[in-house]
C-alpha cells in the first residue's frame, strides 16, 4: 500500500483516507490501494482534485465514488480514516450457492457456479415460471478471440448491491424468490459468469424482473472484466453509471 501526502505540511490539521483502486484505474495506479492526507473538512472532489495528475479528465468524469461502501457524490464530506473507493464504469461472496432465505441467494463465488443445481434449489409448489439468465463466456469480442476473463469486484460492496438489487426487484415485481451470483476471477470459455434465476407465480413478472436485474447490475454493481486475448489484454468498458451514483453531474 502506497501512502502520498496531499500537500500535507500546508494544513495544520489532517486527515488520512485509505484510496481503493479498481479496473482500469487499479492499471493506471499501478496498485490497488494507498494512503492519502487531505486537509480536515475535504470532500470526495478534493480526492478527485488530487488524481487529476494520475487520470485524465473524461476518465475523472465518468467514474463512481464509493465512501465506506456507499455510493456518493463530489460534495460528500470526508472524515479521518474514510475508505474511499474509485469506481470505472462496471462490467460486469460465500462459497454456498443455495441457502434457506431469501438474503442468502445474492451471492459471490470463486467456484463454478452449478446452474441446475441453483434452478433446482429455488423451485417451489406456488411457482408458475422460473426464469434463468444465464451470462456465459463467449469466445471472441468484435473479431478477437478471448483466451479467457478476469473478474474483480469490490466484494464487499458488490454483495451489498447485489443483495439491494434483489430487494428492489421484488419490491417492483410481483416475484417469489430471486437468486443473482456472479463469478469472480478466471473464468474460461464456456463458463458462467452471472446467473440470475427468477421465481414467480407469473412468466410476465419473472421476465421482466430477470430483465431488469441483468440490466441494473451491469450498470450499479461494482465489478469489472478483463478480457484477455492472445496478442493483449483489455479491461471490458462500461456504461456510464446512472446519474444518481456517479460522482459528477451530468
Amino acid at each position: 500500500m502506497r501512502s502520498v501526502d496531499f500537500a500535507s505540511h500546508l494544513f495544520l490539521n489532517e486527515m488520512r483516507l485509505n484510496v481503493l483502486f479498481f479496473g482500469l484505474l487499479k492499471d493506471v495506479r499501478q496498485t490497488a490501494s494507498e494512503q492519502l492526507t487531505v486537509a480536515d473538512g475535504s470532500t470526495v472532489a478534493s480526492v478527485l482534485a488530487h488524481y487529476q495528475t494520475y487520470f485524465d479528465g473524461p476518465t475523472l468524469q465518468s467514474i463512481a465514488v464509493a465512501v465506506n461502501r456507499q455510493y456518493v457524490k463530489a460534495d460528500h464530506p470526508l472524515v479521518d480514516g474514510d475508505e474511499v473507493a474509485l469506481l470505472p464504469p462496471v462490467s460486469g461472496g460465500s462459497q454456498s450457492i443455495v441457502s434457506n432465505g431469501f438474503e442468502q441467494r445474492a451471492q459471490l463465488t470463486r467456484l463454478p457456479i452449478d446452474a441446475e443445481r441453483v434452478v433446482a434449489g429455488i423451485k417451489a409448489g406456488e411457482d408458475g415460471a422460473v426464469v434463468v439468465f444465464d451470462g456465459i463466456v463467449r469466445n471472441n469480442t468484435r473479431g478477437r478471440a478471448t483466451q479467457y476473463l478476469e473478474y474483480e469486484a469490490y466484494e464487499d460492496m458488490a454483495l451489498a448491491q447485489m443483495q439491494k438489487l434483489a430487494v428492489r426487484a421484488r419490491d417492483l415485481f410481483p416475484v417469489r424468490d430471486i437468486a443473482l451470483i456472479h463469478r469472480l476471477g478466471h473464468l474460461e470459455v464456456g463458463e458462467t459468469s452471472v446467473l440470475i434465476v427468477v421465481a414467480s407465480a407469473h412468466r410476465a413478472a419473472a421476465f421482466d424482473a430477470c430483465r431488469w436485474l441483468i440490466d441494473t447490475l451491469k450498470r450499479e454493481v461494482p465489478i469489472w472484466k478483463k478480457e484477455v486475448f492472445a496478442d493483449g489484454a483489455v479491461w471490458a468498458a462500461g456504461e456510464p453509471f446512472p446519474e444518481h451514483i456517479a460522482a459528477h453531474q451530468s
